[in-house]
């Protein structure tokens, strides 16, 4: 049985319906694949650099809390240089009051570290003053062991106080520096006259 042109023509139609429904599935089935293949590559860059973000900002923060230890340490260092001068100062307590008799009070963990430095200047005031002393360490009243160091001197009756405590000059040191803290943050008063 012959075909005529009419069937053939229905059947290359057919034919290329067919054809073109397959190329269209294989197209959605690459664009598919593509995108797949997209979202995974995605989500690999994406995972590596948030790695590397989270690698960089953890340096970061090591960094800043090694900085933040170090800088802690140098305070700590210079507050305990600071406490030690403090103490070592304990003879300008005796140059303020000039008093024949002087009583000290200290923390009670920093009694053997006074007496060690009362004795120590005890002939340096002498000699420079010409004059005796006797110093006596207050051993029913001590100061609060939550400060840092230093001294209190008191003269015999106790109504004269010379505090040489670390907090003490601490206090003093940052009143001096107000104006100059003020103008750091403030800036500079532009109706001031007068300069220090």
């Amino acid at each position: 049985m012959a075909l005529t042109d009419a069937d053939v023509q229905k059947q290359i139609k057919h034919m290329m319906a067919f054809i073109e429904q397959e190329a269209n599935e294989k197209v959605e089935e690459i664009d598919a694949k593509a995108e797949e293949e997209f979202n995974i590559e995605k989500g690999r860059l994406v995972q590596t650099q948030r790695v590397k973000i989270m690698d960089y900002y953890e340096k970061k923060e090591k960094q800043i809390e090694q900085h933040k230890k170090i800088q802690m340490s140098n305070l700590m260092n210079q507050a305990r240089l600071k406490v030690l001068k403090a103490r070592d100062d304990m003879i300008t307590g005796f140059y303020q009051l000039l008093e024949e008799k002087v009583i000290i009070r200290c923390r009670q963990q920093d009694v053997e570290m006074v007496q060690v430095a009362v004795n120590k200047n005890i002939p340096i005031f002498k000699a420079a003053v010409k004059k005796h002393i006797v110093v006596q360490i207050d051993m029913n009243h001590f100061l609060p062991s939550s400060i840092c160091g230093g001294v209190e001197v008191y003269n015999d009756n106790g109504k004269i106080k010379v505090s040489n405590t670390l907090e003490n000059r601490l206090e003093l040191l940052a009143q001096q520096m107000m104006p100059e803290i003020r103008v750091s943050l403030f800036g500079a008063n532009p109706n001031r006259k007068f300069r220090d």
